[in-house]
């Protein structure tokens, strides 16, 4: 991961200098306190718990959470679209953040998390292009490790003096610009209808974002793409490595599709004590406003025996009536 670690004295907060051997540390901030209750505001910076990087914080934004390891007071078996019983899951509300991601940290978790996780439908009529900004993140509020630091420009990302600007009169002391606001504005109401889906299988954690993107016409016929976020995480201390991923996506036109292969996005990643999590996205198309996806990921272990996490079943849905499609950036 970006090797970020605590200097002396402890109050203190470490990342690597770019040498070869990257193992000089230089002190970027002093930690705060993590919030317990509240959100963090636009302008906190963050050290990611899990991935490493240094951000900030661009906005907060609340979702709703479904988490499958937390036993429903329902006890009655309700039949779900994956065609097994399965417990009502109460969905409550989490806190997430949109963020950047510092470039310098960029390279380190790589490996680890897409650093290109967020993308948009070009909204340009001659266009069909999907396109990524680099070095944005979506964030639990739990993963955050707050700090402050004194350096005026403390994130290196191409956005962030389009996006912020100081003001040491404030707390955090970075504050939105005109730019950051227009842009959350256009994209808020996206990101407050998401869900998040959460599901534990032999302590293998599977997390699923899904986000709707837009709708396309082609050939008379019209074409909604999502996209959907995907975090795994080993709680255990045994080392194991996703081989397959195996999906059943069902549309509201009636059609069940299968789709097997080997990794996620062309790789199979390892997940081990000191490296626990993976993040990836990908994307969906339905010639429907909605429908369903759910599967499995098939692990290893070292001994060669195999294993099925369960990825948790999610909806697509379209909210088409509702807002106007998200937005990119528009200078």
């Amino acid at each position: 991961g970006a090797a970020s670690a605590l200097a002396d004295p402890p109050s203190c907060l470490s990342a690597p200098r770019n040498r070869p051997e990257g193992k000089v540390l230089e002190t970027v901030g002093v930690f705060e306190a993590p919030k317990q209750h509240g959100k963090y505001e636009t302008g906190q910076l963050f050290l990611h718990s899990v991935f490493g990087y240094r951000g900030i914080v661009l906005f907060p934004w609340q979702a709703r959470l479904y988490d499958r390891d937390v036993a429903s007071p329902v006890t009655e078996k309700s039949e779900n679209v994956a065609g097994h019983g399965s417990k009502e899951v109460k969905g409550k509300t989490h806190t997430y953040y949109q963020v950047l991601i510092d470039a310098r940290d960029c390279p380190h978790i790589s490996q680890r998390s897409q650093t290109e996780a967020v993308t948009f439908l070009a909204n340009h009529d001659d266009s069909r292009a999907l396109y990524a900004i680099p070095g944005l993140d979506y964030v639990s509020h739990e993963d955050i490790l707050p700090y402050s630091s004194t350096d005026q420009v403390p994130i290196q990302h191409e956005l962030f003096e389009r996006f912020l600007m100081y003001d040491q009169t404030k707390v955090p002391p970075f504050v939105a610009r005109d730019t950051l606001c227009a842009w959350q504005e256009k994209n808020h109401p996206w990101l407050e209808l998401s869900d998040v889906h959460r599901e534990t299988t032999e302590n293998i954690r599977v997390t699923v974002i899904p986000f709707y993107m837009g709708m396309r016409e082609a050939q008379n016929s019209h074409v909604y793409w999502w996209r959907y976020c995907i975090r795994l995480e080993n709680l255990d201390s045994e080392v194991v490595q996703l081989r397959e991923r195996h999906w059943r996506i069902f549309s509201l036109s009636g059609t069940l599709e299968t789709v097997r292969g080997r990794g996620v996005v062309g790789r199979e990643p390892v997940l081990s004590k000191e490296q626990p999590a993976f993040q990836y996205s990908s994307h969906v198309s339905l010639q429907a406003s909605s429908g369903h996806m759910w599967g499995t990921f098939r692990f290893e272990r070292p001994d060669g025996s195999h294993f099925d996490v369960r990825i948790p079943p999610f909806s697509l849905e379209s909210n088409k009536d509702e807002k106007t499609p998200p937005s990119g950036l528009h200078w």
